[in-house]
């Protein structure tokens, strides 16, 4: 749901110059498949094992009882992920500017906390005045 609304802001996110990527640790061919069926505007990278959302300190593993839950569900993390450490990346939005610096950030490790796609799109405009404003 949250690529979807992230797509429904795209054209606001281009219009402040701005692009967005998501950075997820499925392997490729489960996001080319996810991104063709929802139509998506943007680029799914893959960040295989985690190392990238590692390297934020974003990543957590899924305690027991939740891999069982998971798999009741037909999640396979191992299938989808290409690993079989049950680890996920916490959801983070990253504003980089043009000079590589990071001008807003938000992650939650409750993933049922997001940023609305409407104060990323807000936050982008503050950031392209400002470059435009220097």
């Amino acid at each position: 749901m949250e690529l979807e609304a992230l797509n429904e802001v795209l054209p606001q996110i281009k219009a402040a110059e701005a692009s967005l990527i998501v950075i997820t640790p499925q392997l490729e061919a489960f996001s080319k498949d996810m991104r063709q069926k929802l139509k998506l505007g943007f680029d799914i990278l893959s960040d295989r094992r985690n190392q990238v959302a590692s390297q934020f300190g974003l990543t957590f593993s899924l305690p027991e009882d939740l891999k069982g839950v998971y798999q009741k569900f037909g999640i396979d993390l191992a299938r989808f992920n290409g690993d079989d450490s049950w680890t996920l990346p916490m959801p983070a939005r990253f504003i980089v500017d043009q000079q590589s610096r990071i001008r807003a950030a938000a992650a939650d490790p409750d993933y049922t906390v997001r940023p609305e796609p409407d104060n990323t799109v807000a936050l982008l405009r503050e950031v392209a005045a400002a470059s435009h404003a220097a």
